[in-house]
């Protein structure tokens, strides 16, 4: 469906993307995903045409749209700041692109109707300034305005950023929704580690203008190629030398020169031990409580180690116990000096 073939883009001397190479199927969620500055939305605005790059291809369904105008690329737009005319009704916004198509009258009146009920925005809402409206309905009027052309392709860029925190959630559920009832292929760009993973079909994490890793949200998780992207994808424990000779000890084909990392999912406090099982005692620091889960802090002597435990309201640890952390080297993922994944643990 969409080819981004071996892009650099360049800004004077400083290059912005260095040799970006992505490829989307056909009604994919696939997500940008990375920190600031990374390259994530100038590789959304090359596929878009705002950006044209030095150099590379951009390909859609085997077409080159490198040098096509923004216009005719037949792609749909929602930006961070949703872009809104903010003193023209929700329907005349909504109704913009079909103008400047110069559909007819009647035609172009049922369309937004038609989009405005997918995206549950009222009859009455369509007669509205959007100035009147809450951040959440301003942005199903973005993705109404971006899907009413019919596009192939739609690009958000950040869209649920300016949201408070409960209303970012309900909206992620239904961009999800919404994009698997219209199978319409869609870009989404953000530095929100648990959205990407929440949402997408595929992800790639971007680092200072490269794509690390392209994968599932399961392979980019549990399976992270590079420990930029074993650091960056949700919390994480980097081993102590210690910690590592005691599962090497145990039979773990681990290297003490690799840097070791273990997702605090995958250790467990007074856990029976299994075969392979390592068992640290240590002491808890301090416990941070949040309903569904708790998180530990255990002093190790050489190390603080950090452990998510699910909530079943009968084993919590306080400060100051003695407690045992219990972890297993198939859970450690590798990395060598140079950042690449080593040849041990999950991390393979």
């Amino acid at each position: 469906m969409i080819r981004l073939n071996d892009i650099v883009v360049k800004f004077g001397d400083f290059t912005a993307l260095d040799h970006v190479s992505v490829h989307v199927k056909e009604g994919e969620f696939f997500t940008f995903l990375g920190p600031s500055g990374c390259g994530k939305t100038t590789t959304l605005r090359t596929l878009t045409g705002f950006i044209e790059p030095t150099q590379g291809t951009v390909m859609v369904k085997g077409a080159d749209i490198t040098h096509v105008p923004i216009e005719e690329r037949n792609i749909g737009m929602v930006f961070q700041s949703y872009a809104l005319f903010p003193t023209m009704t929700v329907y005349d916004n909504i109704a913009f692109g079909l103008k400047i198509k110069k559909m007819k009258r009647a035609e172009r009146d049922q369309k937004v109707r038609e989009i405005a009920r997918k995206v549950d925005l009222s009859d009455e809402q369509l007669g509205k300034a959007v100035s009147q409206l809450s951040g959440g309905q301003q942005q199903r009027v973005a993705i109404a305005r971006a899907l009413v052309t019919d596009p192939s392709i739609i690009c958000l860029d950040e869209p649920l950023s300016n949201l408070d925190a409960k209303l970012r959630i309900q909206l992620r559920n239904e961009l999800k929704k919404m994009q698997a009832d219209f199978g319409i292929t869609t870009i989404y760009v953000t530095h929100d580690q648990e959205e990407a993973l929440t949402l997408s079909d595929r992800i790639a994490v971007f680092n200072k203008g490269v794509i690390e890793q392209i994968g599932t949200p399961n392979e980019i998780y549990n399976h992270s190629d590079t420990e930029f992207v074993c650091n960056f994808i949700g919390d994480i424990n980097r081993l102590a030398d210690e910690v590592v000779d005691q599962l090497i000890r145990q039979g773990g084909a681990l290297n003490r020169d690799d840097h070791n990392y273990i997702r605090l999912e995958r250790i467990h406090v007074n856990a029976a031990l299994q075969s392979g099982d390592v068992g640290l005692p240590g002491i808890v620091q301090k416990r941070e409580y949040y309903g569904l889960y708790i998180k530990y802090y255990i002093d190790l002597g050489c190390q603080i180690i950090k452990v998510i435990e699910r909530n079943d309201g009968a084993n919590i640890y306080e400060a100051g116990e003695s407690v045992t952390a219990v972890l297993n080297a198939r859970d450690v993922m590798s990395y060598t000096a140079s950042g690449n994944a080593g040849n041990s643990g999950s991390g393979r």
